[in-house]
């Protein structure tokens, strides 16, 4: 099995072309996955995982350590997913009252799958509550089940700051869930 963050099978000695190939084969819905937590919108989520796929080719020939690819990436898709998110602040701040594109919320039915999404809502609702590092921790950690060394090696942080902002956020989730 490979170590958290490297990619298997990608070494210096493959192309561009043969590196993304592999890559994009192996993780590319796992990381529109991981964006979709961040941006809350999938059309937003594939674009951006795409631009990072075309930001790691381009950048090939410049990684030190190629066989770290997949870290590459998912940092890439991190901070690809946060200017999104203040390019949304901006606009935000700059409409005129009118809700861009966020569609009212549906109440729950009596099906499990409705009430499953309607609870999954509202998760997504109390994770976006969060300050940006600890919603990032929360996803890498729980949702691409990254130990603390590949969170702290996606975001470029120490393992201590892993666990502070993971302790932080979870408790907050907690409260931001708890019935009223």
């Amino acid at each position: 099995m490979a170590a958290a963050g490297r990619a298997p099978g990608v070494t210096g000695s493959w192309s561009a072309d043969e590196a993304v190939e592999q890559l994009y084969a192996t993780h590319y819905r796992r990381l529109v996955r991981l964006s979709v937590l961040l941006v809350r919108d999938v059309e937003t989520a594939e674009e951006v995982v795409q631009d990072s796929f075309v930001a790691m080719h381009g950048r090939w020939r410049t990684l030190r350590e190629p066989d770290k690819a997949l870290a590459y990436l998912r940092q890439t898709v991190v901070n690809r997913s946060r200017s999104v998110l203040r390019h949304r602040g901006v606009q935000d701040r700059h409409a005129s009252g009118v809700l861009t594109g966020r569609p009212g919320a549906a109440l729950p039915g009596a099906d499990e799958a409705t009430v499953a999404r309607e609870r999954r809502r509202q998760v997504l609702d109390a994770l976006q509550q969060l300050p940006r590092r600890q919603r990032e921790v929360l996803a890498l950690r729980y949702y691409l089940d990254l130990d603390e060394a590949g969170i702290a090696e996606t975001l470029g942080i120490s393992r201590g700051a892993v666990k502070s902002h993971a302790s932080r956020g979870a408790a907050a989730l907690r409260t931001l869930l708890e019935p009223s």
